[in-house]
C-alpha cells in the first residue's frame, strides 16, 4: 500500500499533542472498515485451567510456583460445569489459557478438548503461544506437530496473549523465561499455514519505548501482510498493583496514553479489520471513547477473568452495561462470536 503510514509518521503522531486530531484520523479508517456503524462484543469466559507456572514473569501476579499450596489444575469435571454455565448464559466460546506446566504433555490437552467437543458445541480458543511452545517442549514433538494436533483435537483458534511487547530488550527485563519475540511469531505464522485464525496482542505501559512499541506494530503488520490469519488486534495496559514489575514501573499509562495507542493500532495496522477496545484494563468510560479512536469492539463481558485482576484490574460489566455504552457512543451493538462474525447474531 503505498500511501501507509510510516514508521516515522506513526512515531511523530504518537509525540504529537493533537489526540482530537489522532482520534478523528483513527475514527475516518474504522468507518472505511465498518460503515455498518456497529461495535460488537462477545459472550465468553476465560477459563484458566492451571496457575502452576515456571516462567516467573514480573508484570504477572497470577501463577504459583510448583508446589506451592495455591496451585492447581482444575479436573475436567469443573472445566465441563463452567462451559455449561457459559452456554446457559448465552455464550459462543471458550478463552481457555493457563501457566506453563512443566508436566502436562500433550495428550492432556488432546484428551481435554476432545472430552469438551463430545459434550458442547462451542468455540475453543485456547492457549497462547508461550503455553503452545511450553507444550511442545514438554511433549518433545515440533512446533507444527504440537499445532496440528490440538487443531485436530479440537482447538479452533489461537488467542494473543503472550505477546507483551514483541521486542527481545523489553521480554528480557519483564518476563527473561518466557518465549522469545520469534518464538511467539512461529506460533502464529505456523497455525495460520494450518489454517488457523488467530488474535494479537499488545501490554504496553511496562516501561517501554515508543520505538520498541512500534516495533511490536511492524511486526504484526508483517505478518499479517504475509498470512492475513489474525482477526484482530487487542491493546491494553499494565496493570502494577499486585506485580513484582509495578515496583519498577511506578505509574500505570494513563487513559490519553491509552487512547493514543488504540488511535495508532487502527491506524497502522491497515490490514487488521478489528480493533478492540478494553474496558478490563481500562474501565467502561474510556472504552467508551476508544470507540471514537479507532475501536469497533469491545471485548467480553467476562463472565470469569482470573489473570488481569489478579493484577489489581477490578473493572466489572454485564451485558446490558455493554450495549448501553455502544449504544450512547452512537453505535448499534451486535453479539459476535470468537471469528468476530456477527451476522447471525442479534
Amino acid at each position: 500500500m503505498s500511501n501507509r503510514l510510516s514508521r516515522r509518521e506513526a512515531l511523530d503522531l504518537l509525540q504529537s499533542d493533537d489526540l482530537i486530531g489522532l482520534g478523528m484520523a483513527a475514527d475516518a479508517v474504522r468507518k472505511r472498515w465498518h460503515p455498518e456503524n456497529v461495535v460488537s462484543y462477545i459472550i465468553d469466559r476465560n477459563i484458566n485451567y492451571t496457575n502452576f507456572c515456571t516462567e516467573y514473569c514480573s508484570f504477572c501476579a497470577f501463577y504459583r510456583p510448583m508446589g506451592h499450596k495455591e496451585g492447581y489444575v482444575l479436573p475436567y469435571e469443573t472445566i465441563f460445569q463452567k462451559i455449561q454455565e457459559t452456554i446457559d448464559l448465552g455464550g459462543t466460546g471458550i478463552l481457555m489459557q493457563g501457566g506453563l506446566h512443566p508436566e502436562l504433555k500433550i495428550e492432556w490437552y488432546e484428551d481435554l478438548l476432545r472430552a469438551i467437543k463430545q459434550r458442547f458445541r462451542i468455540h475453543l480458543h485456547c492457549f497462547s503461544a508461550p503455553e503452545i511452545t511450553n507444550i511442545a517442549e514438554v511433549s518433545g514433538i515440533p512446533l507444527r506437530d504440537t499445532i496440528a494436533r490440538l487443531r485436530d483435537a479440537g482447538l479452533d483458534s489461537i488467542p494473543g496473549g503472550g505477546a507483551e511487547i514483541l521486542d527481545d530488550d523489553v521480554r528480557y527485563r519483564i518476563s527473561r523465561l518466557k518465549c522469545s519475540t520469534q518464538e511467539w511469531v512461529d506460533v502464529h505464522r505456523t497455525a495460520h499455514a494450518l489454517g488457523m485464525r488467530t488474535t494479537a496482542t499488545m501490554m504496553f505501559g511496562c516501561g517501554e519505548t515508543l520505538e520498541q512499541r512500534m516495533n511490536h506494530l511492524d511486526l504484526v503488520r508483517r505478518i499479517q501482510d504475509e498470512t492475513g490469519g489474525f482477526t484482530a488486534f487487542i491493546p491494553w495496559t499494565f496493570q502494577r498493583e499486585n506485580t513484582s514489575l509495578g515496583r519498577f514501573v511506578k505509574e500505570e499509562a494513563t487513559a490519553v496514553e491509552y487512547l493514543q495507542n488504540l488511535a495508532m493500532s487502527r491506524l497502522y495496522l491497515d490490514n487488521i479489520e478489528n480493533i478492540q477496545s478494553s474496558w478490563v484494563t481500562q474501565g467502561l468510560k474510556t472504552c467508551q471513547v476508544g470507540l471514537r479512536f479507532g475501536g469497533n469492539d469491545v471485548g467480553s463481558i467476562m463472565i470469569e477473568e482470573n489473570v488481569v485482576s489478579a493484577a489489581g484490574a477490578h473493572h466489572r460489566s454485564t451485558e446490558e452495561e455493554l450495549r448501553r455504552m455502544i449504544r450512547d457512543a452512537g453505535f448499534v451493538p451486535k453479539q459476535r462470536d470468537t471469528l468476530y462474525r456477527t451476522y447471525f447474531l442479534n
